[in-house]
């Protein structure tokens, strides 16, 4: 003969049964009209007015090596720079020399240029 097994049923859950929900029509208020709006007119600008932006420069980012001597200098000019009531960045040093040794005539930049020894570029070696 088979024998049933009786299961608890005390760990299983009932769910109660779903009620249906009456559609109810909401309350509707009536629609208002909006204001009426006057057109905008832009005021016409003459070519003359208008102020011509200078378009932005596009800037690079580079990196260089520079002996501990010379970026000291670029530190003192900075101290100079600020005493004389003028404080500038680093960059700002760096590009002030590159409009000097623009101006100047091809001899004195050779000159300026042969003044500067040559370096090894690249990083240096970690000490």
């Amino acid at each position: 003969m088979a024998t049933v097994s009786k299961k608890s049923t005390a760990s299983k859950t009932v769910k109660a049964p779903i009620k249906s929900r009456k559609l109810t029509a909401k309350k509707t208020t009536p629609a208002r009209k909006p204001a009426p709006v006057a057109p905008v007119k832009a005021a016409p600008v003459a070519p003359e007015a208008k102020i011509a932006k200078p378009k932005k420069q596009k800037l690079v980012r580079d990196s260089f090596t520079i002996p501990k001597i010379e970026y000291v200098v670029l530190d003192e000019l900075k101290l100079r720079a600020a005493k004389l009531a003028h404080p500038v960045k680093k960059s700002e040093l760096l590009r002030a020399g590159i409009k000097a040794l623009t101006g100047m005539s091809d001899t004195a930049l050779l000159s300026a240029l042969k003044a500067v020894p040559t370096i090894k570029t690249g990083r240096p070696k970690k000490t």
